[in-house]
């Protein structure tokens, strides 16, 4: 008796679907012809009447709006095969909430219009066209039903209309009206989520919207964010989907409708729901902002102003102080000389921003993360840098004399020399370097929209994009060039310049002293030191190189070779063996938060993590979040001139927040996934959360001022 106790619940619940199908089902399904009689060549539609009782409903196309509650009707045709069937075209739904989660259902009398194609070559006659109707119906309790429905179609020449043809003109009007306004498509997560976020957004002065996505193979959504129209109209619909293949959907064709009392639909249109990479972006500025976005004209605009703004950045400060060097030699020459030279230095910006957008085209195809400053994460990068601005130094400083035109530089007289096509391009390349780290007003904006648009289909864009800002940077020094009457100013070229030449030298040497503290971040305290021991080495070749080969008139080949041994034990012994400058230490990057941090900085900061967001507002704590990296200066003036201030630190303190640091500094994969979560091509991002948890962060501009921040911290600390 135990026994039969035992495999009593698992026998009820194999034979529990048997039951259910045993049940009389309550819909009434007819199959009706929009014309009996149809020509060759011609479509013929059908009709599945479900008719169902007060209180019953059957489902959607897609059934269920959360989870996998409900199941669709099933058509399966039995046709001769000069017919063929078409796709059902579906009535509009209405939204029901169940206990299981929100379903879409037809309910009443609902009619499945099917196309039926007639070969051109079918044969007159009448042929029967037969079908098995499957559905799901339910009330309080679903039930499983079936029927069988036939009729006779005869084929010939003659096609008069139909006595029923005319409520199929009613059966229309159950279907959605065709897209009749703008509409946008974007993903609000990145491709390495499993369940990928997705807006719609268009614009309607009233009502509540949903989207109703059509079935999508191998995917499954989750219940809507409904849509409400903004002050400016705007209303945007949020759905998640889950892939459980590899490929994201690059449409999801679906139905988006008014919503009425009790889930019923007041207006709906079909839409195509592909997403449009080139207005992805700005839909999501719109969004957020609940005020329309710029055009792209107007982002590209902002890419050039942001460009010029570079020219003022403390990142290409050592590159102007060369530029004025190069002004200056090419005051008094040529006009023509002078506008080939400016036109050389914008090849070099202009090549330097194209090669950085291919690069960012490259690593987006290759899945990963791509921003402003990621040259900046890679070790053999900074290494090469530095050892290239400590040998600007010491060619500025006269330890050895190559001039960007490849002459020697022993005098002023030579100093007044040209400066030469490759020099002019080479400052244009390095001013672009120097410049990848920096974030200017504006710049921010457009390369945020570049860097969020998808490589595969829109490559283009992104290159416009950098190719503009690098416009920007390279039109001061291009203009100046193009009216050469405008540097007769300048003073003519002298022995004063031999002087000047050496001044120049510091903030390059400067700017190769930041670059080496960047580099030795990536390596353990043994490789600061062999990193120091190869710009010493590539320094005394340099050395040798000028005192042995361009000042001396003897044995020239002799110095020659010394210096390129030199230079070749810097590499092999150095840098390959002792520094292993390819394979930095894992452990050089771990963030530290105790006494170094507190050492450095004036707040008592804790690494960022979500969860340690989350943990502070359960506390009912606002949060100070500051994303951040060592090698990105206007990070670095945020936190001297608007965060670690005696007013920000002193209201910090009394609302009880908690500062986190977001370090960039080395690449980090949460950070990266949050920065596109806020469409910021890089840091800073700074973000203030609310301690009330249902609310969104606050997100400050990349240039802060005291005031932005005192006046975050108090929404922050008193939300309304």
């Amino acid at each position: 008796m135990s026994r039969v106790r035992h495999w009593l619940p698992l026998v009820l619940a194999l034979l529990a679907p048997l039951l259910a199908s045993g049940q009389n089902p309550q819909t009434k399904v007819r199959l009706l012809l929009e014309s009996q009689r149809m020509a060759p060549g011609t479509t013929v539609y059908a009709a599945v009447e479900l008719q169902m009782p007060e209180g019953w409903h059957t489902y959607w196309s897609n059934p269920s709006d959360s989870g996998d509650t409900g199941q669709p009707t099933r058509i399966d045709w039995t046709l001769p095969p000069f017919l063929t069937a078409g796709p059902i075209e579906w009535p509009v739904p209405t939204k029901l909430q169940e206990e299981a989660g929100v379903v879409l259902t037809l309910s009443g009398r609902a009619t499945l219009l099917v196309p039926i194609r007639i070969a051109s070559n079918a044969p007159a006659g009448t042929v029967g066209i037969t079908a098995k109707v499957r559905w799901l119906e339910c009330q309080k309790s679903c039930v499983q039903g079936s029927a069988l429905i036939q009729a006779n179609l005869i084929i010939d020449n003659s096609a008069p209309p139909s006595a029923i043809s005319e409520a199929f003109s009613g059966f229309r009007k159950q279907l959605p009206l065709p897209q009749v306004f703008p509409l946008s498509f974007r993903w609000l997560d990145p491709p390495s989520v499993k369940a990928r976020r997705f807006a719609v957004s268009f614009r309607n002065p009233e009502g509540v919207w949903d989207f109703f996505p059509e079935p999508i193979s191998g995917g499954s959504f989750s219940s809507s964010k409904e849509g409400r129209p903004g002050s400016d109209g705007m209303i945007v619909v949020e759905k998640s989907l889950e892939m459980t293949e590899a490929k994201w959907p690059e449409s999801i064709p679906g139905l988006v409708v008014r919503i009425g009392e009790g889930g019923k639909p007041l207006a709906a249109h079909a839409v195509a729901g592909a997403f449009n990479p080139a207005r992805e972006g700005l839909a999501a500025m719109e969004a957020e902002s609940g005020t329309a976005a710029p055009s792209l004209p107007m982002l590209l605009l902002f890419a050039f102003i942001g460009g010029l703004i570079l020219n003022i950045m403390p990142c290409v400060l050592p590159v102007i102080a060369l530029k004025i060097l190069g002004f200056v030699r090419q005051g008094h020459e040529a006009p023509k000389r002078i506008r080939i030279l400016g036109l050389g230095y914008g090849a070099g910006v202009l090549a330097s921003f194209a090669i950085l957008g291919a690069l960012v085209i490259a690593v987006k195809l290759g899945g990963k993360n791509a921003h402003q400053g990621m040259l900046f994460q890679n070790p053999m990068f900074l290494v090469a840098m530095t050892a290239l601005m400590v040998l600007i130094a010491l060619n500025l400083f006269g330890v050895f004399e190559v001039s960007l035109a490849g002459g020697a530089l022993d005098g002023a007289s030579q100093l007044a020399s040209r400066e030469g096509i490759a020099g002019a391009f080479f400052n244009g390349v390095l001013a672009t370097v120097l410049a990848t780290p920096c974030t200017a007003p504006f710049l921010s904006v457009s390369i945020g929209f570049a860097l969020g648009q998808d490589a595969r289909t829109n490559p283009g864009l992104i290159l416009l994009f950098f190719l503009t800002a690098g416009l920007g940077l390279a039109a001061p020094y291009v203009a100046l060039c193009m009216q050469p009457r405008w540097l007769r100013f300048l003073p003519k070229p002298g022995a004063w310049m031999v002087r000047f030449k050496v001044i120049m030298g510091f903030p390059i040497l400067a700017t190769g002293i930041w670059l080496f503290s960047l580099a030795a971040g990536h390596y353990d305290s043994d490789g600061l030191l062999w990193l120091g021991m190869f710009l010493v080495t590539i320094g005394f070749a340099a050395w040798i190189y000028g005192e042995f080969v361009q000042r001396s008139r003897r044995r020239k080949l002799m110095g020659a070779a010394l210096a390129a041994g030199v230079l070749a034990a810097a590499y092999l012994w150095i840098l390959e063996s002792e520094l292993n400058w390819r394979e930095p230490s894992k452990s050089a990057g771990t963030k530290l938060v105790g006494s170094k941090r507190r050492g450095k900085h004036k707040l008592d900061w804790a690494d960022w993590s979500p969860a340690a967001v989350t943990e502070a507002q359960a506390a009912g704590r606002p949060v100070l979040v500051d994303f951040t990296a060592d090698w990105c200066n206007t990070c670095q003036a945020n936190t001297r001139t608007a965060i670690e201030v005696p007013p920000v630190l002193a209201m910090l303190k009394s609302i009880r927040a908690v500062s986190l640091i977001g370090d960039y500094t080395h690449e980090d994969p949460a950070i990266a996934a949050e920065l596109a979560k806020y469409h910021r091509p890089g840091v800073p991002l700074v973000l203030v959360y609310s301690k009330d948890p249902g609310r969104p962060p606050k997100v400050l501009p990349e240039l802060l001022t005291r005031g932005m921040v005192l006046e975050a911290l108090e929404w922050a600390a008193n939300p309304k």
